[in-house]
């Protein structure tokens, strides 16, 4: 089971119930308990009032298509770990605040122009279909990585991903990514998600004309009792600290939507042209961080 609250049409008004199986008892339903089917037609709703019919609802004013959001109930522990729902976008949104935040406190120039943009409706699969700019040359997306048996992501650092069921995220943003974690000392793994789709996906197939990666904060259980560890938070807004300070992977931004060929990346990876950045000191990137 779980704690919910019901939105109803009244924005001053809201109802308080529990999620459960319509079989929730064992002193009740037995040994069915264990044996009942798993499904949205097998759970309920069960709401904080008296009620025993449609109209009872009614009369509190639930209708049809009234919004039950799954309470958070987030929970931080000595050991290091964040324990609640809704992690999955939560924690991504965190760590990219905690960057814009370190920059501006920081006083660090970029060496280009930088957006945040914070979605709300990556879940039902158009979150990033708006709202990029057509100069936008570089997009990378904060979400969860999949910490789970058959998966590479890790816990306690970022996870890069190569793919998702969309497709292949940019090869040379990708890999630039992967650089600048192996030369900044910052915990990483590569891989692939099979049944999971990002902003990334909604904003190419809206027409953004953008290079586009996908970075992850470790995972477990998403959708459901989330758990992520705080290092992998903070591993996630090393590394957009260090992206937002180096120049763009190709120095030299088209904003022209069709060209010549000699224009597309060489087949020599990396391509000559690109721009990993220089991370010995000299270059005066810094860590961006919530520690700064």
């Amino acid at each position: 089971g779980a704690r919910c609250t019901i939105f109803v049409e009244d924005p001053d008004r809201m109802y308080t119930g529990t999620i459960l199986p319509l079989k929730a008892s064992g002193h009740a339903y037995g040994d069915d308990i264990d044996s009942q089917p798993i499904g949205w037609d097998e759970v309920e709703v069960r709401v904080d009032h008296r009620l025993s019919s449609a109209s009872d609802l009614a009369a509190l004013g639930i209708q049809v298509g009234d919004f039950v959001a799954l309470d958070a109930n987030p929970e931080v522990t000595d050991s290091g770990f964040v324990v609640s729902r809704h992690l999955d976008g939560k924690a991504g949104v965190a760590a990219a605040l905690a960057v814009a935040k370190a920059v501006i406190d920081g006083g660090i120039e970029l060496p280009h122009r930088a957006n945040l943009l914070v979605t709300i409706a990556e879940e039902v699969g158009h979150g990033a279909s708006h709202g990029l700019g057509d100069d936008v040359a570089e997009m990378v997306s904060v979400d969860n990585a999949v910490c789970a048996p058959g998966q590479y992501s890790i816990e306690h650092g970022v996870t890069i991903p190569m793919a998702d069921m969309t497709g292949p995220f940019d090869y040379h943003l990708t890999r630039r990514l992967c650089r600048l974690c192996r030369d900044a000392g910052i915990a990483y793994a590569r891989d692939t998600f099979r049944w999971y789709r990002s902003d990334v996906a909604a904003a190419i197939e809206a027409g953004a004309g953008t290079r586009a990666a996908l970075v992850a904060f470790g995972l477990d259980g998403s959708h459901g009792w989330e758990r992520t560890e705080l290092s992998s938070i903070h591993a996630v807004a090393d590394l957009l600290g260090l992206w937002l300070q180096t120049d763009l992977t190709f120095g030299r931004w088209d904003a022209t939507p069709l060209g010549p060929l000699r224009d597309f990346p060489s087949s020599r990876q990396p391509a000559p042209e690109e721009r990993w950045g220089r991370l010995d000191g000299e270059d005066d990137v810094r860590h961006a961080t919530t520690e700064d």
